[in-house]
């Protein structure tokens, strides 16, 4: 990709770029890949995205695949297991709201078929395009982002913010925030 223009973020790590040109703003629609970057992000909160990616794998096996049903019947030795897990974030509070979010998607998938229907509803089906020139001025957060997280606490999430919605909300092409110099920009 040399000779092409990337968001400021990502620039100077390989894993990094790749995600950034392969993944970061693509809209994303199968509830499957949703569930998994609400458990990324939601892991998230606090840390570096980078740290993250680097352990995406670890969550992977950990997680089963991510497998929202499988997760949703944790219990607490399950909980416990992922606690001595050294390759992913050994955070309690997280990956007991790892369980909570999967039981708390499973009831969102009823309501309307789909979480993918659910989460797109938000902006009419369609990504919202920003004109961001340099990554350090996308906001961390909007109205949209605080709506949505508001609603999602009222459907039972956990580590939900509006500072991690809104990464979530970019990281699955809700929102294009990538620089509008970027290769990116119009590809997705």
């Amino acid at each position: 990709m040399e000779g092409k223009y990337r968001c400021g973020w990502c620039k100077g790590d390989a894993l990094y770029e790749a995600y950034h040109d392969q993944e970061w703003g693509v809209p994303v629609y199968d509830d499957e890949t949703l569930f998994e970057f609400l458990v990324l992000e939601t892991f998230q909160a606090g840390l570096s995205w980078i740290t993250i990616l680097r352990k995406r794998e670890n969550f992977r096996i950990a997680f089963e695949d991510f497998n929202y049903k499988e997760i949703a019947s944790y219990n607490q030795n399950k909980i416990n297991e992922l606690l001595q897990n050294q390759g992913i974030i050994r955070n309690k509070l997280k990956i007991k709201a790892t369980v909570t979010n999967a039981q708390a998607f499973i009831k969102i998938q009823e309501e309307f078929g789909t979480f993918s229907k659910y989460i797109w509803t938000f902006v009419d089906g369609k990504p919202i395009n920003n004109h961001i020139n340099n990554y350090k001025d996308a906001p961390a957060n909007t109205s949209l982002s605080d709506a949505l997280s508001k609603d999602l606490k009222k459907r039972g999430f956990k580590f939900v913010g509006s500072t991690v919605v809104y990464a979530f909300m970019q990281a699955i092409g809700m929102v294009n925030d990538h620089e509008i110099n970027c290769f990116r920009y119009h590809e997705v």
